[in-house]
This record gives structure tokens, sequence and C-alpha cells, in this order.
């Protein structure tokens, strides 16, 4: 989860939120849970570390999944399912605590809090996952093991002591994420009018931390070019349009197109492949590009910049090796494709939605200092749906994310998952 500078313009935190959530706090039932959560933190390290243990990279969640549903079952959430994508879903009812969930779910509202479970890394990955005192190491194990264990917290201290609200509360493990995942479960829930039409207010947990507040959805578009030529031997060839030229008068080109300050908007060359051999002309080079702006407008810009940078690399190249061996004839077909692997919608949740008055008047009640961000997240679907959403850490802290030394530190947990539950609460209507 890549972030932007935060906001500074936001309005008071309205009144009735504070009330709610200083009621909240101040009830037995509530400062009960605080005291469970504080006395489980041997069991959310065990739980991080089962599941850090377990691959799910893009579309190979399914063993993570199965894990995920049997520690549902464990923490008491009822009507566990998991959908044609691989999304692991469970509810805690509050009021009504037993009997089956409406299947259709119309006329139901319910109050989602989720977190992604697949990682960035691939399969075959060593998963060295250990623990040192309060640290725990190996990859995905903040991101997004502190988000996943958080939500297994959340949902045991509700049954643990029996809290109830009006709204019930659906837990959700969602798969694709990370990379060319690409929101995919995401996509599929708020596609399907039984959790579209039905969920009110959706809090991720992405991460450590609880010193942001994801409420500004980051758009992406993501595109692996391939370009493939005649290829041929780097002597008796010489001349032959190169693929891998191609390529680099294209970044060349593209690179020196102008962004504007504000919006902020950013490009990456992340991955080039191709060739064979040092003295082979490349039949095929391919690389992977990755276009961020806050504005839609500046994304589609970009793109078209794009493209046509691609097409006037193609033919400089193919004038280039004409003029390098007039007389000799050569395959002249040098094709580019432009293929389309990633597609972030960007958005915007409203100032005077619900849910930031009621995460700013926690952060308040805690005395906790978030900064409301903008950033590309599991929030940007209902971000960009006009819903209202926001993505937030599950509190302690982590580094490294990404990397094989990732790591995270439980300190600082405690207060992570206080300011999720209050938030849950409010926004179910706890005590109403």
């Amino acid at each position: 989860m890549a972030s932007s500078p935060p906001r500074a313009d936001l309005p008071d935190v309205a009144p009735t939120a504070q009330q709610d959530v200083a009621r909240l706090a101040s009830s037995q039932d509530v400062r009960s849970a605080f005291t469970w959560l504080r006395s489980q933190e041997p069991q959310l390290a065990q739980w991080q570390m089962e599941m850090a243990r377990i691959a799910a990279p893009p579309f190979g969640e399914s063993a993570r999944a199965a894990w995920l549903a049997e520690r549902f079952r464990e923490v008491g959430l009822e009507d566990i399912r998991t959908d044609d994508v691989g999304n692991v879903f469970g509810v805690h009812r509050g009021l009504a605590q037993s009997g089956p969930a409406p299947e259709t779910g119309l006329g139901q509202r319910y109050v989602a809090l989720s977190a992604h479970i697949d990682t960035v890394f691939p399969a075959s990955t060593p998963l060295n996952v250990r623990q040192q005192g309060s640290r725990l190491y190996g990859p995905g194990v903040s991101d997004n093991g502190a988000g996943v264990t958080a939500m297994l917290a959340i949902a045991a201290s509700l049954h643990a002591v029996g809290l109830r609200h009006a709204l019930p509360i659906l837990f959700i493990g969602n798969v694709g994420e990370e990379g060319e995942g690409d929101l995919r479960g995401m996509r599929h829930i708020f596609s399907t009018p039984r959790w579209k039409d039905s969920i009110a207010y959706n809090v991720v947990l992405d991460g450590a931390g609880a010193d942001t507040i994801v409420a500004e959805a980051l758009g992406s578009r993501r595109f692996e070019v391939i370009v493939r030529g005649p290829g041929g031997h780097s002597w008796s060839d010489f001349g032959a349009p190169n693929p891998i030229v191609i390529l680099a008068r294209a970044i060349d080109t593209f690179t020196s197109t102008p962004l504007p300050a504000s919006p902020k908007t950013t490009f990456n060359f992340g991955v080039i492949r191709g060739g064979t051999s040092v003295n082979s002309i490349p039949e095929s080079a391919s690389m992977k590009v990755d276009i961020r702006s806050t504005s839609m407008t500046e994304m589609e810009r970009l793109e078209q910049t794009l493209r046509l940078a691609l097409n006037r690399a193609v033919e400089d190249e193919t004038m280039t090796a004409e003029m390098r061996s007039p007389l000799q004839k050569r395959p002249s077909g040098v094709h580019c494709e432009v293929v389309p692997i990633g597609n972030r919608p960007a958005g915007e949740l409203a100032r005077e939605a619900r849910i930031l008055h009621v995460i700013r008047a926690a952060d308040a009640q805690l005395n906790n200092a978030a900064q409301i961000q903008r950033a590309s997240t599991d929030a940007n679907i209902p971000l960009s749906m006009g819903l209202e959403a926001i993505a937030i850490g599950g509190g302690g802290s982590g580094g490294g994310a990404h990397t094989l030394q990732e790591w995270f530190d439980s300190n600082g947990r405690e207060l992570g998952l206080k300011r999720i539950l209050l938030t849950m609460l409010a926004l179910a209507g706890a005590g109403d």
C-alpha cells in the first residue's frame, strides 16, 4: 500500500460521532472487550505466524482461505462460506445471535470488516516465519498478516464478550489485492448484488500501524507491452529491427512527457524481458508499465502518450533498419501489442461521510494521531462506486513489505485493535 501526503482540509468531527464513540468507550462491555484483547497477544501472534506459513500468491490463495474459514468457525462466526473466486465470509449478527442468514441479503444491511489474504510472493518462496520477542519475521507477516490477525481478533472479541449491535458485521478475507490480482476479490464482491446492495460501510484492514486513514483511492493502470520482430544473428542479420531497441526508444520518448505538479501523477517501468543470447537479435521483448494518478484524465493521457511513443519507436526502428541495409531484403514484420494487466479505479470519500467521522472520533477518543491519506488498496473499489469505505492498519508496526526481510512488531497492536473495535461498533449501532 503506497500512499500520498496527508490531507489537512477536513472539517471538525461530527458531534453525533463523538458522542457515539465516547458512549461506547465508557461502557462496561467495551471495556471488557479491551481487556480481553489485551490478554490475547500470544494467540494473535500464533495466528499470524500460522497464516504467514501458508503460501498465498495471487490466484493461489485457496489453502490460506481454507485456514481462515476454519478460524472463522473457531471464533464463533456464522454463515461461513467461500465464493466463486475464493473470498471467505463470516457473520456476527450482534442482536440475532442464531438462525440462518438470509440467502439474498435483500433488506439486510451489513458493516463489513475485510482484509486481503494474498501476498506478492510466488508459491515457491521460502516462508521462514519466526518470532523473536515482540517481533515476527517472514514474508507477508505484516502485509497482510497484521490485517488478517486484527480482523480475527475483532471477531473473537465480539463473541467472547457477547457484544451486541444493531447491524450484523460481515467479516471478509478477500483474495487478489496484490499485484496482478488487480483487486479481483473486491471487484467480485461489489459486483454481486447480495453484497453490493447491502454493505453499508466497509473498513479495510491493510498492514500494520494506526496512524493513517486511507479515504482517497489512488488510481492506477498497468500494461504489458510486447514487441515482436523477425530476430536473427547479431552479425549476419545486423540491421533487422530489434524489439529491445524499440522498447528503449519508446521509454526514452515517454519519459520526456511533462507531468503536472497537481494532481500528482507518476509512471514506472518495472520489468523488462527479452532475448536469448548476447549474439542474437531478439524475436520478442516485453516490459511492464505502471501509471498512477489521482486523476482518471491524467491516467488516460499517459496511456495515450505511451501508445504514441511505441508507435513512433516502431516506425523509427524500422526506418533505421532499412537505412542500415538498404539493399538487403529482410522480413519487415514488427508488431507491438499493449495488454492491460491492471486497472484500479480512483475515488474519494465525501467529507461528510459517517465512516470518516466515526474513525476520526475513535482516534480522538484514544488520543491517537492519524492522517488522512490517498493510497491504492481494496477500498478503491467501493470508493470508486461512491460507497463509504476506508482502509486502516491493524495496529503494531511493520516494515520490509514485499521483501523476504519483512517484519511486524506487536507493540502498539492494542491501540490499533481498540480503534477498529470502536469504529465497527459505532458503525454497527452498538447500544442502539
